[in-house]
């Protein structure tokens, strides 16, 4: 065998064996409120999903005025697949939460994500 038609399939068969999860970085998968869910009372938690674990670096709750709301984090800053926070008794109106992560392969991650209380 030539050497360029050997080096072709080394190549070749490292592609093919190369392990997808290498470029795999962690995504939200679900959170609770829903995205655009109405609500009729407050939420007693606001929670994310995340398929591998994330250290979730900031959590925002801001409303309808641009008013901060503060939450109350449980994870201690630890990385974690479920994250949750309890947010204060929240009145009627629209809310949206921001958050910011990074994952344990070290890919940052950031979202938003918005729901209503209709009293």
């Amino acid at each position: 065998m030539k050497p360029a038609v050997y080096f072709a399939a080394i190549a070749a068969l490292s592609l093919a064996f190369a392990s997808p999860s290498a470029d795999a970085h962690s995504k939200k998968e679900a959170t609770e409120p829903a995205d655009g869910a109405v609500l009729e009372t407050s939420p007693p938690t606001i929670s994310m999903r995340f398929d591998m674990p994330m250290r979730v670096t900031l959590i925002s709750l801001t409303d309808q005025d641009g008013a901060s709301h503060d939450v109350t984090r449980s994870d201690n800053m630890q990385p974690v697949s479920e994250f949750s926070a309890a947010p204060p008794a929240l009145p009627a109106g629209q809310y949206k939460v921001e958050w910011r992560g990074l994952a344990t392969d070290g890919h940052p991650m950031q979202g938003t994500f918005s729901f209503e209380i209709s009293n």
